[in-house]
Parts: structure tokens; sequence; C-alpha cells
């Protein structure tokens, strides 16, 4: 049976994980040692815990908590809300990449706006305010309100 089981040491380098990750989730009664030796506390994974801990790590990649894995990898979610849950996921995901578009766009819009200005060359000799002026005039406000707050900001 030895010959079929691995060592927590073994699967935590088969992942790139450490022993520690695979203790807390043992701990948290996700992964569970097939075998604890009695002698030495080695701790033994079939075949079956190495496929939910490959699985806990993809789920923990895609943002699922150490709880909601938990209530996936036991079956405790019926076919409705586990759909709900993974939707749910991908809509947050959608919504982080959406975000990281528009600061994508704003970077871009930045990066224009100091390539194309003459002041921006000389902006190690400026004071402090002129500097402030600039930045404010180069970044991405699209917003008009926003504008609108920053602007009533920087007269206060």
């Amino acid at each position: 049976m030895k010959d079929e089981l691995m060592l927590i040491g073994e699967i935590a380098d088969f992942f790139g994980i450490s022993r520690k990750a695979i203790r807390l989730y043992e701990k948290k009664g996700i992964i569970k040692p097939v075998k604890v030796d009695a002698e030495n506390g080695y701790r033994y994974y079939s075949a079956e815990q190495i496929q939910q801990l490959n699985a806990l790590l993809e789920l923990k990649a895609l943002g699922f908590s150490l709880d909601e894995i938990k209530m996936i990898i036991d079956g405790k979610t019926a076919k409705i809300p586990l759909l709900e849950m993974l939707e749910k996921k991908r809509q947050a995901w959608k919504e982080a990449m959406n975000s990281a578009k528009y600061k994508e766009e704003c970077l871009d819009n930045i990066i224009h706006n100091v390539q194309d200005s003459q002041t921006a060359e000389k902006i190690t000799e400026m004071t402090e305010e002129e500097r402030a002026w600039l930045l404010v005039k180069m970044v991405c406000i699209e917003d008009v309100r926003a504008q609108k707050i920053l602007s009533e900001a920087l007269w206060l």
C-alpha cells in the first residue's frame, strides 16, 4: 500500500506548495490523508487526495475561498447553487478584467499625453505646484463630475 501513496513532502514538491499549506487544507477538512503513521506522524495521500488537491488549487486560483472549495469538494452544493457560485465568480472576473482594461486605457492616454508634451521633458526642473498641474493635465479623467471634484479639491 505504501508504494501507491505519496508523502506530504512529495505532493507539496509536485504542486509547488508548502507542507504548511497542505496541513492547513487538512485542518480545514478539505484534504485528509488516507493514512497517518502512528510512529512518526508521516501523512500519506492517495491518488484521490492528490486529485482533490489539484481541484482545490485550481479553484483557489480562480478566486474561491477555502470554505467555498470545501463545499464544492464535499459535494455540499446542489447543481443550481454550484452553477450560481461559478457564475458569480465568473462575473467577478469579468468586472476585474473590465477594470483592468479601463486602467490600461488610462495608462495609454497618460503615456500618449507625456509623449506629446514638451513641458513633460522639463519635469525635473518644475516646482512642486507646476508638476502637480502637469500631472493633472496628463492624467486620464473622463468623468466630468470627477474632474470638477478634483478641480475643487485642488483649490481648497
